[in-house]
């Protein structure tokens, strides 16, 4: 049932002028969209004056709330010293070169090189077009291939599109050729009978063998792998998973990219992901926490060895043919270099690994609902799985929509988080205190028991 909604208010504005992005359809002619007027720290709030805390971070990525002063002042500050420039032609801004060593400093890599982007989509594609780029340099033009993960997410153009293994890019003719989607690593849903995470992550290992067999290692450019599957719904590798996966791809010569656009600069608890769940990667990609949200931006991170084989490449060619014309702006990287002060040394990344464990305790608390079939969690990002039957795993049936009810629901007491499949996520911004966490998985608690009392007093359950 649609609600009639104002033609002259935001909301029916917002229905006549805006495709917007991700929206469940049923919910906007239902609910109509949430329009907001601006955010204070860890709050958003609509047109209405109607606060919502935000447990989504904007989208993984206002780790720093919505109003910080020194953020807001970096890109003041460089607005009006120099306002906005490219990369190309071998000219740029001196901010772009001293976010790009600071990338280079806080990464796995003893060194490297860096190119920046507007976002991870840009940049998992940028990666693509440097393995092809390579191959061809190498006299390989065959290595074409790349592998992903089924439920995978690594953004929404052609290229990072065909590598994010969801159902719904089928609607656009997706995934391209050449994108293989190889086993998703969820342990809980996956599972054989009395089989260890440890026996899991092996079998997943062997699996990947079988198939890059069978499409000839020579002619596969590359393996993108996210630490935790962040679109996925928060789904954290099993034990040993990375460790068995790398000496698969060593064996057969294929590079391991890191799609840290989701866990990079903190969101796992340390700085990368990568250094949590013992991947060692060629390339590293990056986005959200750079700039804590305040400004559109994707960094590709490459160590030594691939800097080196890319300076050949592009050599042969005399210019690296890529580039975006906002990319490496330098209000944006002013924005960086603040974003990850803040994390590093202003207390945001010691924030968080102070309440982990209220976190985690936090969201485990939820285990023990009739309606909750797993608890995941890695850092300050987390999930729970609503299923219909807890004893057999059972998920709801689609129709009902079990997880956007929640979403829904939660908007009405005045708090945001996500539904991903049946699941619920949360990833709260960095500078949640430990009141407002307390907050947080009060409100979600409340969430959760209006929207399943409704439910079995229904005929729908």
């Amino acid at each position: 049932m649609s609600v009639p909604l104002d033609p002259n208010s935001w909301e029916g504005r917002a229905m006549h002028a805006v495709l917007p992005a991700f929206s469940d359809v049923t919910t906007l002619k239902g609910r109509g969209p949430l329009v907001l007027d601006h955010g204070e720290g860890i709050y958003v709030v609509d047109v209405h004056g109607k606060r919502y805390l935000d447990a989504n971070s904007g989208l993984w990525n206002s780790v720093a709330g919505f109003n910080h002063p020194v953020l807001i002042e970096a890109g003041c500050r460089q607005f009006r010293r120099f306002p906005g420039y490219h990369t190309f032609f071998g000219r740029m801004s001196d901010v772009t070169i001293e976010l790009c060593e600071r990338l280079i400093a806080i990464s796995p890599f003893e060194s490297g090189r860096v190119f920046l982007t507007n976002s991870g989509s840009e940049a998992n594609d940028t990666v693509v077009k440097m393995l092809w780029l390579l191959a061809t340099h190498q006299g390989q033009p065959q290595r074409r291939k790349i592998l992903t993960r089924l439920n995978s997410y690594h953004g929404v153009t052609v290229a990072a599109a065909s590598m994010t293994a969801k159902p719904y890019n089928a609607a656009f003719g997706l995934p391209l050729k050449d994108f293989i989607h190889v086993d998703c690593p969820h342990y809980w849903r996956y599972r054989t009978l009395d089989e260890s995470e440890e026996q899991y992550s092996q079998r997943l290992a062997e699996r990947l063998e079988r198939v890059i067999l069978s499409e000839d290692p020579t002619t596969i450019a590359g393996f993108f792998a996210e630490p935790v599957l962040g679109a996925g719904g928060v789904i954290p590798p099993p034990a040993g998973y990375f460790p068995a996966i790398q000496q698969v791809l060593w064996r057969y010569n294929i590079p391991l990219i890191a799609d840290e656009v989701i866990c990079g600069l903190g969101r796992t608890g340390v700085l990368w992901g990568s250094e949590r769940f013992d991947l060692e990667p060629d390339i590293i990609v990056a986005s959200k926490c750079i700039t804590a949200g305040y400004f559109p931006m994707g960094a590709v991170i490459v160590k030594p060895s691939v800097a080196d084989a890319l300076n050949a490449a592009i050599a042969e060619q005399e210019e690296f043919a890529h580039g975006f014309t906002s990319a490496g702006h330098p209000v944006g990287c002013a924005i960086a270099l603040s974003a990850i002060e803040l994390i590093t040394t202003g207390g945001l990344l010691e924030n968080i690994q102070a309440l982990s464990g209220q976190f985690e305790s936090g969201l485990a608390a939820f285990a023990s609902h009739p309606h909750v079939g797993e608890v995941r969690t890695a850092g300050w990002m987390g999930a729970l799985e609503m299923v219909e039957n807890k004893e057999t795993c059972t998920p709801f049936p689609a129709a009902l929509r079990v997880s956007e009810r929640i979403a829904n629901a939660a908007l009405d007491v005045g708090l945001i988080c996500r539904p991903l499949g049946q699941a619920i996520v949360i990833c709260p911004p960095f500078i949640m205190t430990a009141h407002e966490l307390h907050t947080m998985f009060s409100m979600l608690a409340d969430t959760l028991e209006c929207v399943f009392d409704a439910l079995a007093h229904s005929s729908q359950m």
